[in-house]
């Protein structure tokens, strides 16, 4: 996929009111699929579709919550710093800037490993 193609796919991405409402509800915290599901007043599998393919851009990381009975599931937290969007010589490039912690570094670098 080329610059051109991944800067559209984004952008279109980012036109789409539920995944601006579901980046805006994680920059506060992390949110279960059923959080989110609950504050954006939309389907579980909507949310799901969603979040795929953020993550796929690095809109949005994974984490498993662990809770003290035992029991886990996935939560979504907002990935970004900024976004910068250049307009050049009849090009638009758009560049994600990841906020990546230590543990989310780790995890990134786990999964790598694991997919190989």
């Amino acid at each position: 996929m080329s610059k051109d193609d991944s800067s559209e796919e984004l952008l279109e991405l980012l036109g789409e009111e539920r995944v601006r409402q579901i980046l805006a509800a994680t920059s506060r915290e992390p949110l279960s699929a059923k959080d989110l599901s609950d504050e954006c007043d939309v389907a579980p599998s909507t949310i799901y579709r969603r979040v795929e393919e953020m993550i796929a851009h690095d809109l949005l990381v994974e984490q498993t919550q662990v809770e003290s009975d035992g029991s886990h599931h996935s939560v979504y937290e907002a990935n970004i710093d900024h976004l910068d969007v250049d307009i050049d010589d009849g090009t638009i490039d758009v560049s994600v800037h990841v906020r990546e912690d230590a543990a989310q570094r780790f995890s990134r670098i786990w999964n790598d490993i694991r997919e190989t």
